[in-house]
């Protein structure tokens, strides 16, 4: 079991999802990875869910915000980063070529949230720890266990992230010409940047290409959120039950064992990792 009670800056530290149903969305992902949950109001009168394995909190479930709920967009999977300093992050993001979204605000005594975005887009959550450190687990099963950003400025992004939280990196050739990033602190990697599919990384997305060049859609660029399991094809056999729509079938990760993509019944887009 791989227990959390800190991360240290740059690290994935938290995940949740704005989904337009709390409770359809705690019923699905309770199928899937059999997470209990613990409800808190909200001021507006609506509901927000702390997910558990057994009592280490994992993530939360919470309403969108009004304005997206009115545009019927779909649920929205956020990824933080550790920050010492979030109100420091804030400042420095327009140095770094990208802007903030949001904050810093504080959250009671739980800590200081702000959204940034990097050049190239991906609404990117940094969360200064209070009395809430993060994800009580990681890289187990019903956990998270790995996040990605897809980005039509990979270079761009990668360097906005090494200016903010000091990361190193290591860069993996792909088959198709482009290159896989992974953002590393103190030796680990904790994150990758990765180029979005039609993307020539010195001339762009081909705006005009035909869908069968595999340009990659707008609605699929930004973080992906892969959470552990046992079995993937177990996982993936549990979600389409309950709902879920196949994104990418089960197919076998460079480094080892499984993956494959989803979307809850809310639209919510996640990936399942066999861990």
């Amino acid at each position: 079991m791989v227990q959390r009670n800190g991360y240290n800056r740059g690290e994935v530290c938290w995940t949740d999802v704005q989904t337009p149903d709390v409770a359809a969305a705690k019923s699905f992902y309770a199928a899937v990875f059999g997470w209990r949950y613990e409800d808190l109001p909200t001021p507006d009168g609506r509901s927000y869910s702390k997910a558990f394995l057994e009592d280490d909190l994992v993530t939360a479930i919470a309403p969108q915000p009004q304005a997206q709920g009115a545009a019927s967009a779909p649920a929205q999977w956020n990824v933080y980063l550790a920050a010492d300093d979030a109100r420091a992050i804030a400042e420095e993001t327009p140095l770094a070529g990208g802007t903030v979204q949001f904050g810093p605000e504080e959250i009671a005594d739980t800590g200081t949230m702000v959204f940034v975005e990097p050049p190239g887009g991906g609404a990117t959550g940094v969360w200064q720890a209070g009395t809430h450190p993060g994800c009580g687990r990681y890289g187990e099963p019903g956990a998270i266990s790995w996040a990605e950003l897809v980005t039509a400025e990979p270079a761009a992004a990668v360097g906005f992230f090494q200016r903010l939280f000091g990361h190193d990196v290591t860069e993996y050739p792909q088959d198709d010409g482009g290159t896989y990033t992974t953002l590393m602190v103190d030796g680990a990697e904790v994150a990758g940047v990765a180029p979005a599919p039609g993307l020539d990384e010195e001339q762009g997305l081909d705006e005009e290409a035909e869908p069968d060049e595999k340009t990659r859609p707008d609605e699929e660029l930004g973080w992906q959120v892969y959470f552990g399991v046992s079995s993937v094809s177990e996982a993936v056999l549990a979600a389409v039950a309950a709902g879920a729509e196949v994104l990418v079938e089960p197919e076998f990760a460079e480094d080892g064992g499984s993956i494959a993509t989803l979307k809850d019944p809310q639209g919510g887009v996640f990936s399942v990792l066999e861990v």
